[in-house]
Parts: structure tokens; C-alpha cells; sequence
């Protein structure tokens, strides 16, 4: 316990220091998940839509893949990651290895089945009653889709939450494609790896009470919007 406390307390002084590799990791951190967060959210609203929306042939199996997807573990997609950025890869002409947005593709096939599912699951819940209302008014296709997300936002925003904190915490990915590379590709999460390995516990509490932060502030953020709507 006692070194928990200790290594606390000098976690306040290196941040309040800012050590430069403590906040290379933080930036890189928070560049490359909210770029990985706003792509998944882009793809996997319209898709998770079209999931939940429409009847077709097929549905209950991509159901079923998309559904699997969601406990993908992220080594797995850290290694596809890698095979196709790799010199011998199908991607390996792009010179991608090792870079932030190599972590951010495997991070997007990590958020995307989770918008998707979970969007598709809230549009299923809205009340059936809104759909042929809407054609009947004469609303398009776009109209439709905007007006059945804004229905269901709140719980599109839980959705991006749980994107989110699966995103800023995964390591797989980060550590395979992106090297662990200081002032470059190091993230909060391969750090903390890195740092504890070696002994250095104070940069790693460091770092897990940043990780902690921007999970709180996320969720406290969500917690406001969610208070301003409903007034």
C-alpha cells in the first residue's frame, strides 16, 4: 500500500513537472483514439442503421459476425494490422508500420462493430409506429435515418462512451503495429507496460491516473449533455 501512496504522490510531481515523454504518450493517446472514435462513428451509424432498420437476406448471420466481432481480442487485430502494413503485406507499399495511423485503422475494426451493434439494437427498440409515420409524412431516406438517430440518442452516446474506453485502453494494437515507439507511437497504455516492466512504477501510476481522468471526464461529459437535453 505504502508504495501505491508514494508512487502517487510523485505522479503529481512528474505530471505537474511536464516530463516530456509523460506527454508525448498523453498526446498521442488522445490524437490517435478521438481520430479512431470519430471514423467508427461516421461508418458504424449509417451501417448500424441499415442493421436495424431494413429486413434482408443475410441479416441475422452479419448480425452474428458483427455481434462475434465485439469480443475480438486486440492482439488478433493487431496482428492483422500488421501483416497487411508489413514490407510484404497487401498495405506495405503505403509505409504505414510503425505510425499513429496504423494504430488508429486497428482501433477503428476495434470501435466499429461496437457502433454498429449497439446502434443497431437501438434502432430495433424505437417504436415501430415511427417509420411508416415518417414515409407517410413524405420524409426521405436521410430524414428517416437523422430522425431515428436523434431518437435514439442517448443511447448512441453510450455507445460512443463504450467505444471510447475500449479504444483508449486497448494495448494489442498499439504495441504490434505501432512499435511502442518514445515521442512517436508510445501510448499511454504501452507506456504504463513499459514503465512498469523496468521498475518505474511512479510513471506508470502516472499514466493510469491520466487514463482514469479522461475516462471520468468522458463520462462526465456525457453525463452534462444528456442533462442539457432533457431540460
Amino acid at each position: 500500500m505504502s508504495l501505491f501512496i508514494d508512487g502517487f504522490s510523485q505522479a503529481i510531481e512528474l505530471l505537474a513537472s511536464g516530463d516530456p515523454s509523460v506527454y508525448s504518450a498523453i498526446t498521442a493517446t488522445l490524437t490517435v483514439s478521438s481520430w479512431s472514435l470519430a471514423v467508427s462513428l461516421i461508418l458504424g451509424m449509417p451501417l448500424g442503421f441499415v442493421l436495424g432498420y431494413y429486413n434482408f437476406l443475410g441479416k441475422q448471420v452479419i448480425r452474428t459476425v458483427v455481434d462475434t466481432l465485439l469480443a475480438l481480442p486486440t492482439v488478433v487485430i493487431g496482428l492483422i494490422a500488421y501483416t497487411l502494413f508489413s514490407q510484404s503485406g497487401a498495405l506495405g507499399e503505403f509505409d504505414l508500420l510503425f505510425s499513429l495511423k496504423a494504430i488508429a485503422f486497428g482501433q477503428i475494426v476495434l470501435g466499429l462493430p461496437i457502433i454498429v451493434a449497439l446502434t443497431a439494437a437501438q434502432v430495433e427498440s424505437v417504436d415501430k409506429r415511427l417509420y411508416p409515420t415518417l414515409i407517410g409524412l413524405g420524409a426521405t431516406q436521410k430524414q428517416v435515418l437523422l430522425t431515428t438517430l436523434s431518437e435514439v440518442k442517448f443511447g448512441l452516446m453510450t455507445a460512443a462512451v463504450a467505444a471510447y474506453g475500449r479504444i483508449v485502453t486497448e494495448i494489442g494494437i498499439s504495441m504490434m503495429v505501432g512499435g511502442n515507439i518514445k515521442y512517436h507511437t508510445r501510448t499511454i497504455t504501452t507506456a504504463i507496460a513499459l514503465e512498469t516492466g523496468k521498475g518505474e512504477f511512479t510513471t506508470g501510476i502516472a499514466l493510469g491516473m491520466v487514463l482514469f481522468i479522461i475516462a471520468l471526464m468522458v463520462n462526465i461529459s456525457l453525463s452534462a449533455l444528456k442533462r442539457g437535453w432533457m431540460r
